[in-house]
């Protein structure tokens, strides 16, 4: 059906993000705060602000330095619909997790500014592209508790259906959690208005075309501009010149 008729499992085009829905500024306690929603995929993102001496210390084999931003990503098992015991977090959690920080990091303000940043995003419902709910909910909070970030950041991910029997292949735009299950590629995009700042792709086949990239690419930037204007919607204030 995707393949010849054009329509998605939920009917929607090749190239249509999910419904919108954006609030901030919805906790009393936090310094920041942003409930994001797309389609059956919602995160709920706080930020804390703290001072050098909340500072994180990250040690490797041959570093030690400290960070004045952090993000968490939470997945508890009831945002699936499932009964598990509440652990901590494992390689899914840290990886998307890494991910929306890594994207979010890019426009944070320099090593001049005062305060240690504390991200929290905690997924309340998950249907696909939960680490990409994360960055649009997390840019919205950080703007929320007032950290000034020069541009928002969105973030879509990307599918891909193909037919090896005829060569015929197709990008999805916002891709459902069955997609992904299903599908041959999650390539997840995040960016601002103006560009790219974070890429992560898995693949189930041999390898990807140009054309194939090309399509991905461009069906990514147009559907993180459409975010990213509905973000903008709720910040005009924030909305470059």
């Amino acid at each position: 059906r995707i393949l010849d008729e054009g329509r998605r499992l939920d009917g929607r085009k090749l190239d249509e993000v999910r419904p919108l829905v954006m609030e901030t500024d919805i906790l009393p306690s936090p310094h920041g705060s942003a409930l994001f929603t797309r389609g059956e995929t919602q995160s709920l993102t706080t930020i804390t602000l703290g001072t050098k001496d909340d500072e994180l210390l990250l040690e490797t084999a041959g570093t030690s330095e400290y960070s004045k931003f952090i993000l968490h990503y939470n997945f508890p098992p009831f945002s699936t619909g499932e009964v598990k015991m509440m652990r901590g977090p494992g390689r899914r959690e840290v990886g998307h997790g890494n991910l929306a920080m890594r994207s979010l990091r890019q426009m944070m303000p320099g090593s001049d500014y005062a305060y240690t940043v504390r991200v929290v995003s905690d997924i309340l419902e998950s249907n696909g592209s939960s680490s990409m709910a994360t960055v649009c909910a997390g840019s919205l909070a950080l703007m929320d508790a007032g950290v000034p970030l020069p541009k928002h950041v969105s973030g879509v991910a990307m599918g891909l259906i193909s037919r090896a029997s005829d060569g015929k292949w197709a990008v999805l735009t916002d891709i459902l959690g069955d997609e992904d299950h299903l599908g041959d590629m999650d390539f997840k995009v995040t960016g601002t208005r103006d560009g790219i700042v974070g890429i992560q792709m898995d693949i189930k086949v041999d390898g990807l075309s140009m054309d194939v990239m090309r399509s991905a690419l461009a069906q990514a930037k147009k559907g993180r501009l459409h975010i990213v204007e509905a973000m903008y919607e709720v910040f005009p204030a924030a909305r470059p010149e």
